[in-house]
């Protein structure tokens, strides 16, 4: 098989491998070399007409373009997205399953009720200038010293580069107090040292008074100035650390049901196979989530640009579609005002792997949502309220969107790619799917699900969407996804910047 076309009202199709000239294509032959993922004209296509894949608009002809020809940025414009939309057309109800039916893990219950797949200690940071403090604190638990703790997974601490130099209130200062209060009391966490400087902006008691966070055993907070220096910080943190051990270590693995399961529903380093393979394989497993009462969040704002029609078609209500398109207007003048453009996504690398504009690759990263319901639209790191398939706004630069996710409530990361990401998160473990064979066989040490045996071997999405579903459960239940293993996740915490940097 030399090509795949997605949908009989398609002006495209998609090579499955590096084409010479003259290669049969339909009713054509190809017109120059074809990399493999790229698309290929099957008819004439005039200047300015649409460029149709997966049955939807990706671009503009910006010169006529002949059947066989090579279709990429060279011959393809993007145009804003201008669309009437659609609110609960497409609606498919989930059907759940049974109560006495349903999935378990094994997972770690914790007082609020809220269930973790992992039991860190975590040291968070309020700003960059206590970020040195908190990887020392951190540093100080080697391997011997944690052999002593068998179920507490590490000390991490959770740095970024913010915190000062912004106003006092407003969207960047909110979204930065949501993130620290969604790692203070995620699930994943069995104990949290807050470590501030004491001056900042990002004020640690202002946090505590607006979240009705309360100190403990398991959750203390401190300021270099207050402590009188670094190195006095560093020891006394240590030392509240090490109290906190033996605590966190009292905890246990209990069977909970797979409903107690958010999953942040993630992409990076896309290809033209991401919207074929591995995102609708991830989008099965959404699915099965759903029946199960779990919930996945969709996230990247900017990556669902051109499809969010799409997605209000299944919002469960007006309201939730309404919050979406809010959402691409808010971003839409995001860019405007910063002199971008929405085509600034995506990336180089994406273009090399076949995607041309943000319209195309946005349609391949939609397919992580499945088809269930969009049962709510989430702020940057707000807690998730709904349950079922929803979706959390973010920036798609791959950190600080897995940031807001977790800090919302994820206890655990899918992330498809097909150039070869090597991302991996903490507290909530990354678990990563290649979309073709050839990226899972050169990376084999950083990739857990092949997805491109959906095209070499024809496994069915419903096989590999259960392959999926069943290594959520795995390793949630304590089995080290590939990135875990590799210790990855310790820089990947950043916290979306919105605003002024004063």
């Amino acid at each position: 098989m030399d090509f795949i076309r997605l949908d009989a009202d398609d002006n495209v199709v998609t090579a499955t491998h590096a084409l010479q000239v003259g290669v049969p294509v339909e009713e054509t032959l190809t017109t120059g070399l074809i990399p493999s993922g790229h698309k290929i004209a099957t008819r004439q296509i005039a200047e300015g007409e649409q460029i149709r894949k997966y049955a939807q608009f990706i671009g503009l002809a910006s010169q006529d373009i002949a059947p066989g020809d090579h279709v990429h940025t060279h011959n393809v414009a993007f145009r804003n997205t201008e669309t009437a939309y659609e609110f609960g057309t497409d609606l498919r109800p989930v059907d759940p399953v049974a109560e006495d039916r349903r999935d378990t893990f094994m997972g770690f219950r914790r007082e609020s009720g809220r269930v973790g797949t992992r039991n860190y200690i975590a040291v968070v940071t309020s700003v960059n200038c206590s970020a040195t403090a908190a990887r020392r604190i951190a540093d100080a638990f080697g391997p011997e010293e944690m052999a002593q703790y068998p179920n507490v997974d590490g000390v991490v601490a959770f740095v970024h580069g913010t915190g000062c130099g912004m106003g006092g209130d407003g969207e960047g200062f909110e979204a930065l107090q949501r993130v620290m209060w969604g790692y203070a009391r995620h699930p994943n966490h069995g104990g949290v040292l807050m470590v501030g400087l004491g001056c900042e902006m990002n004020q640690i008691d202002w946090l505590l008074e607006a979240y009705g966070l309360k100190q403990g055993p398991l959750f203390q907070t401190m300021n270099i100035q207050s402590v009188a220096g670094l190195q006095r910080t560093v020891a006394l943190g240590i030392e509240k650390v090490r109290a906190m051990l033996p605590l966190a270590n009292e905890a246990r693995r209990e069977p909970c049901p797979a409903s107690e399961l958010m999953v942040a529903l993630q992409c990076g380093g896309s290809d033209a196979w991401s919207g074929i393979t591995a995102n609708p394989a991830l989008g099965y497993a959404s699915d099965l989530l759903a029946a199960q009462g779990a919930t996945g969040v969709l996230a990247e704002t900017p990556e669902i640009y051109g499809a969010e029609h799409l997605l209000t078609r299944r919002a469960v209500d007006r309201a939730t579609g309404d919050k979406l398109v809010g959402l691409i207007r808010w971003w839409e003048d995001y860019t405007a005002r910063n002199r971008g453009s929405m085509d600034n996504n995506p990336s180089p690398g994406n273009k090399k792997g076949g995607l041309t504009t943000i319209l195309e690759k946005s349609l391949g990263a939609a397919a992580k949502g499945g088809t269930s319901p969009l049962m709510g639209v989430f702020k940057y790191a707000e807690p998730v309220a709904a349950r079922g398939f929803t979706f959390m706004d973010s920036p798609g630069y791959d950190p600080a969107s897995v940031t807001g996710q977790i800090a919302g409530g994820c206890n655990l990361v899918v992330f498809t790619t097909g150039r070869g990401s090597a991302f991996g998160s903490k507290p909530a473990p990354t678990i990563k799917v290649a979309t073709n064979t050839e990226m899972y066989t050169r990376m084999t040490d950083d990739m857990d699900v092949n997805a491109g045996d959906m095209l070499s071997e024809g496994v069915t999405l419903e096989q590999k969407g259960h392959e999926i579903y069943n290594m959520i459960l795995r390793v949630a239940s304590g089995e080290p996804s590939k990135s875990e293993a590799q210790g990855l996740g310790d820089y990947e915490f950043v916290p979306w910047q919105i605003g002024a940097v004063m």
